[in-house]
C-alpha cells in the first residue's frame, strides 16, 4: 500500500527549517547567546513584541487528545500523530502557517484545557482536532473564553463554513432563500452542531429545521436529552411542526439535507430523497462513503448533490477554509475568531466559486484553485480589524499582498526543494 509506504519513505510529512541567515559563527552571536537576550527582555517588558522578535505570530498548535480519529474513534494521541501532521502539511502548503502537531496524553477534558493553556507562549493560534463530543464543544467554548489568541475546532467551525458557502450558492441555483428552505439534519457530532448555529446566525429559520440523531428526530418529545445541553438546546429551537420518526420522516417536505451522520451507502434511501421537495439539496458528507451516493439522489429527484469526496462534483471540504482563516488572523494578530469572521470566510468562498460559474457540479471550488486561499484571507482579516479584536490595523491591498506573498513563497520554496532533489520523489 502506497500510505504506508510513502510514510515509512519519509518518516513523517514536515520538519522545522532555519529561516535566518548564517554567513558565520558571528551570527550565532546574534541569534543565540549573548545577543538573544535583548529581545527576550523587550518581550518581558511588553508580551505583544514576542509577535515581532519571534514567530509566535505564525505559529499553530495542532492539539487533539485523539478520542475521535477521522472514523477511527479513539485511538489515542500517539496514533494521531499523522493525521495532525497531515494537518500540518495543509496548514503550510495552503496557508503559508507554520503549525506543529501537538496530540495531548490526556482525555479528561478539564486536565486537557489547562494543558493548552499552559503552552500557549509559543503559539498566535491553537486548532483543535478529532476530539470526541460532547466535550469538544466544552472544551471549544472555554478556550475561546481564556484565551487571548484564536481558537479554533476544525470539526466544527471549518465543516460547518465550507457548508455554509455550499449552502450559499446551491440555494442560487435553486432560487431558494435560506430563511424559506426546510433543512433537514442528520447527524448531531460537532459539524453539525456547529452548522446548525451558523446557519441559524445567517439566517435560516430553525422552527423549519429538522434534526435527526442515532434515536431519532429531535424535538420537545425527547425527553431523554434534557442532561445534554448542546441536544436539548437544539429540542427546543427546532422542529415547530412536533415531527416524530427518524430520517424518512425528516426528508419528507424539506428543501435541504445535511447529512454528517454514519457512512453509507443507505444511510438516507433513494425513496426518501424523491420525498423532498423539488429542486432539493443533498448534502451527505459522511467518509469514506457518503450516506447516499451521488448518483442515487440524483435519480431520485435530488437537483443538486454535495458529498465530502474529492472523486465527486461539488466537494465540501474544509481544506478550502482553515489554511485562509488562520492565515487571516495570524496576518493581523487576531485575538479570537468570531461567528461574524468565519460567516465572511463563507461568504467569500462562496463568492470565488459564484465569479467563476456556478452550476449544479460546481457550487464550491476545489483545493487546486489555490488563489481563493488569499481571497478568504484578506476578508477574515479586514473582518477581524472592522470587529475591534486585531493587534494591528492594515489596508485590504496590503493584506493581500502580505498573505498571497506567503503563501506563494511557500510553495516555491517546495518546488525548489524538490527540483533540487532535498525532497526526493516517494517510492
Amino acid at each position: 500500500m502506497k500510505e504506508l509506504e510513502w510514510h515509512r519513505f519519509y518518516r513523517g510529512k514536515i520538519e522545522v527549517m532555519v529561516k535566518c541567515a548564517i554567513r558565520s559563527l558571528d551570527d550565532f552571536a546574534v541569534w543565540y547567546t549573548p545577543g538573544v537576550a535583548q529581545p527576550c527582555l523587550k518581550i518581558a517588558e511588553d508580551e505583544d513584541q514576542a509577535y515581532e522578535f519571534t514567530n509566535k505570530w505564525n505559529n499553530v498548535a495542532i492539539i487533539t487528545d485523539g478520542s475521535r480519529v477521522l472514523g477511527l474513534g479513539n485511538i489515542g494521541a500517539l496514533a494521531s500523530l499523522p493525521v495532525m501532521e497531515g494537518k500540518a502539511l495543509l496548514f503550510k502548503y495552503l496557508g503559508g502557517v507554520d503549525a506543529f502537531p501537538l496530540p495531548i496524553a490526556e482525555q479528561d477534558a478539564d486536565k486537557f484545557i489547562e494543558i493548552v493553556k499552559a503552552i500557549t507562549p509559543a503559539f498566535g493560534g491553537i486548532n483543535l482536532e478529532d476530539i470526541a463530543t460532547p466535550k469538544c464543544f466544552y472544551i471549544l467554548e472555554r478556550l475561546r473564553e481564556e484565551l487571548d489568541i484564536p481558537v479554533w475546532h476544525d470539526d466544527q467551525q471549518g465543516t460547518a463554513t465550507a457548508t455554509l458557502a455550499g449552502l450559499i450558492n446551491a440555494l442560487k441555483l435553486v432560487g431558494k432563500k435560506i430563511e424559506d428552505v426546510k433543512i433537514a439534519v442528520i447527524g448531531v457530532g460537532a459539524a453539525n452542531v456547529a452548522t446548525i448555529r451558523l446557519l441559524e446566525k445567517f439566517g435560516a429559520d430553525l422552527k423549519k429545521m429538522v434534526v435527526v440523531d442515532s434515536k431519532g428526530i429531535l424535538g420537545l418529545h425527547r425527553e431523554d436529552l434534557k442532561s445534554n445541553p448542546y441536544k436539548w438546546e437544539i429540542c427546543q429551537k427546532t422542529n415547530a411542526e412536533g415531527k416524530t420518526g427518524g430520517i424518512a420522516e425528516a426528508l419528507e417536505g424539506a428543501d435541504v439535507v445535511i447529512a454528517a451522520s454514519k457512512p453509507g451507502p443507505g444511510v438516507i434511501k433513494r425513496e426518501w430523497v424523491a420525498k423532498m421537495n423539488d429542486d432539493a439539496i443533498v448534502f451527505a458528507l459522511a467518509n469514506p462513503t457518503p450516506e447516499i451516493m451521488p448518483d442515487e439522489a440524483k435519480e431520485a429527484g435530488a437537483k443538486i448533490v454535495g458529498t465530502g469526496r474529492s472523486d465527486f462534483p461539488n466537494q465540501i471540504n474544509n481544506s478550502l477554509i482553515f489554511p485562509a482563516v488562520f492565515r487571516g488572523v495570524l496576518t493581523v494578530r487576531a485575538k479570537t475568531i468570531t461567528d461574524e469572521m468565519t460567516i465572511e470566510a463563507a461568504k467569500t468562498l462562496a463568492r470565488f466559486a459564484e465569479e467563476r460559474g456556478l452550476s449544479e457540479d460546481h457550487i464550491i471550488p476545489t483545493m487546486t484553485e489555490s488563489e481563493v486561499f488569499p481571497e478568504i484571507a484578506t476578508a477574515v482579516a479586514l473582518k477581524a480589524i472592522e470587529q475591534g479584536v486585531a493587534r494591528i490595523k492594515m489596508d485590504e491591498d496590503e493584506i493581500r499582498e502580505e498573505v498571497s506573498e506567503i503563501i506563494r513563497t511557500t510553495q516555491e520554496k517546495l518546488k525548489k526543494l524538490m527540483e533540487l532533489g532535498f525532497i526526493p520523489e516517494p517510492p
